[in-house]
């Protein structure tokens, strides 16, 4: 996820690191913060593999800053990412809006369309945050007031999310 939201954000324009990580921080910070130990390291790996380029300039105080860029192979590693995506970006709320934030940038509306369909296959499966004898339990089933609450927000969550699923798979299957 966060090599995913790196080389997204690096596709749109160059960054200094401190903007990178504010716009990570921005897409899922207040649930999955980025911390200078995994940003760093991460930014170290794909500058190795030669999926970023990165330049020191003058800093505005007296510290210079690293501007980092997406190569031609960063490029090609974020358009696979994006047409293959893990299983855990597809089933993990967090992950897969991380996906959606760079989807537009996979040029063939076929390919988002799958992209798509594989969440909207997902969300079709029951499933619940408790379960009684193996069963997924509904929020008019639970006692509890509160885990009530969470399963009615989640059944909201996810009826609106498949009616944009349907939706926007249906656009990307018109005619360009």
């Amino acid at each position: 996820m966060l090599e995913l939201s790196i080389l997204g954000f690096l596709a749109e324009e160059p960054l200094h690191g401190y903007e990178l990580k504010e716009r990570i921080k921005a897409l899922s910070g207040h649930v999955r913060p980025v911390s200078d130990g995994a940003l760093y390291p991460a930014i170290t790996r794909l500058v190795a593999g030669g999926k970023l380029h990165q330049h020191t300039e003058p800093g505005s105080g007296a510290a210079p800053r690293r501007t980092l860029s997406l190569t031609e192979k960063g490029r090609e590693d974020l358009l696979e990412r994006l047409r293959h995506p893990k299983q855990a970006e597809i089933t993990d709320q967090v992950r897969f809006n991380t996906l959606l934030a760079f989807l537009r940038h996979l040029p063939d509306r076929r390919e988002q369309a799958a992209v798509l369909r594989r969440r909207q296959e997902f969300l079709e499966t029951p499933a619940s945050f408790f379960y009684r004898d193996g069963e997924p339990v509904r929020a008019e089933e639970t006692g509890d007031l509160f885990r009530q609450g969470m399963l009615r927000v989640a059944r909201a969550t996810g009826e609106a999310e498949r009616a944009w699923l349907t939706e926007a798979i249906d656009q990307l299957d018109e005619p360009s």
